[in-house]
């Protein structure tokens, strides 16, 4: 079995950060959300591996990647020239698919459930076509949305239904065998211009065949917009940090809970408490870190509190008494101004969004 991850697309609701560099590669505990994607199909034995990028954000998902060799992995790159949807994805990875089975898996999602019994189960039965898996949501309205009839078989397909008759979604892990490419053959673009996955599926049921299905009883996370980065960072942090600190930490810091600080960071008088993780080269001065943050590799944090937050790299946060909920992205400086008292003076660029104290 092959692998197929999605890592193009343009990122909208995560502007201004995606407007320099892959949604898929913003971090989640200081590691690439599509690292996860990788680690989840290598842990099914999945290791020849097509990675879907954009002409935008193409060259930062290969410099990312690489060429697979940190998984075990054989990674090979096709590029998509437009968000066309899902189904047009997998035409355009027909060459490089051929006549093998494979897994399509969206490579800014995260889930806490590993894939390798849904694809064994899969291989093991010829007559399905297809397999999905399918989390109950309270907003399926958002997502593509399976229908079941009275034996709890899939009977229908829609995408985002505006009245949904069911709250089960599609998690963006889709099983498929050759079959899929006529499938995708006879459907035609949606009203927003895409073939859709979910036409796909619905184009399979007409003619027939089966479209099994698994249910996800674990997390499952979207990471397209900023609170939903923050529940994801929250999750992995929670379910899967180890402590673990191989920086320096002087005598006059405390830490507390499950920490993890790479080599080269520095932490000074400050309190650690976790789960946090500090990335390598970091440092951390006459500050409170935590709970949920992740700090990125060379973030300068210095008489400041960060809490429930993702700084990414080299980033500087000085003499701010409380940061929480927030995203920063790399480079970004927070810091006192020189303006008068009460004054603000703010450098923002487009999408971004400031959200200030409310004053009494």
């Amino acid at each position: 079995m092959k692998g197929l991850v999605l890592a193009g697309g343009s990122g909208t609701r995560l502007r201004p950060i995606t407007y320099t560099g892959a949604k898929q590669l913003v971090p989640v505990a200081n590691r690439p959300v599509l690292f996860y994607v990788i680690d989840n199909l290598v842990d099914a034995g999945i290791t020849d591996i097509g990675i879907i990028i954009s002409p935008e954000t193409g060259h930062e998902v290969r410099s990312a990647l690489g060429d697979g060799s940190r998984w075990n992995a054989s990674l090979t790159y096709i590029l998509q020239d437009k968000p066309r949807g899902l189904a047009h994805a997998v035409l355009v990875a027909k060459d490089y698919l051929g006549d093998a089975p494979f897994c399509m898996f969206l490579g800014d999602n995260l889930i806490g459930t590993k894939i390798r019994a849904a694809k064994e189960a899969f291989l093991a039965t010829p007559t399905y076509e297809a397999s999905v898996m399918l989390k109950e949501v309270p907003n399926p309205s958002s997502f593509g949305v399976a229908e079941l009839d009275a034996q709890g078989h899939i009977a229908r397909l829609v995408e985002k239904p505006k009245e949904p008759r069911s709250r089960l979604a599609l998690v963006g892990i889709y099983f498929f065998r050759p079959s899929v490419f006529e499938a995708i053959s006879e459907i035609r673009p949606s009203a927003r211009g895409e073939l859709e996955i979910t036409d796909t599926l619905s184009r399979i049921l007409e003619k027939g065949g089966t479209v099994h299905w698994d249910a996800v009883t674990s997390w499952w996370l979207d990471t397209g917009k900023k609170d939903d980065l923050l529940l994801a960072n929250d999750t992995v942090l929670d379910a899967w940090l180890e402590h673990d600190v191989r920086g320096a930490v002087d005598g006059e810091s405390t830490l507390s809970g499950r920490v993890r600080i790479e080599p080269g960071a520095v932490v000074q008088r400050s309190r650690i408490r976790g789960p946090v993780v500090i990335g390598a080269n970091a440092r951390i001065v006459d500050s409170r870190i935590g709970p949920f943050t992740s700090i990125g590799d060379g973030v300068s944090v210095v008489r400041s509190g960060v809490d429930h937050s993702v700084i990414m790299e080299n980033a500087h946060v000085e003499d701010i008494a409380r940061l929480e909920d927030s995203l920063l992205g790399r480079r970004v400086r927070v810091q006192p101004g020189a303006t008068r008292a009460g004054a603000l003076a703010l450098l923002v660029g487009d999408d971004c969004v400031v959200e200030l104290a409310r004053t009494p």
